[in-house]
């Protein structure tokens, strides 16, 4: 099955998480089919913790890719402030 998950990197105490779409066999900081975005607990005020490629996410779960619950909490959080992040992009 394919799922949407957390990879874990960054050093000991400072965790930053890929978003990936991969097989439910691989380990958690494995092989990856691709990847949508990350995630930083850890970001300093003023600077983005949270990026989804909406998109590529639409996509995958189109095509039948599970997402995880932490997951899926943090594409709800991503939603409600995603309009904001577009507006200062423009």
């Amino acid at each position: 099955m394919v799922v949407i998950r957390l990879a874990r990197g960054g050093a000991k105490k400072r965790p930053f998480f890929n978003l990936v779409v991969t097989d439910s066999r691989n380990p958690r900081d494995g092989r990856f089919i691709e990847r949508l975005g990350f995630y930083d607990p850890k970001a300093p005020a003023g600077r983005e913790s949270l990026r989804i490629s909406m998109d590529r996410l639409a996509h995958w779960q189109g095509h039948g890719a599970q997402v995880s619950n932490t997951v899926a909490r943090l594409v709800r959080q991503y939603s409600k402030s995603a309009p904001a992040g577009q507006a200062q992009a423009s």
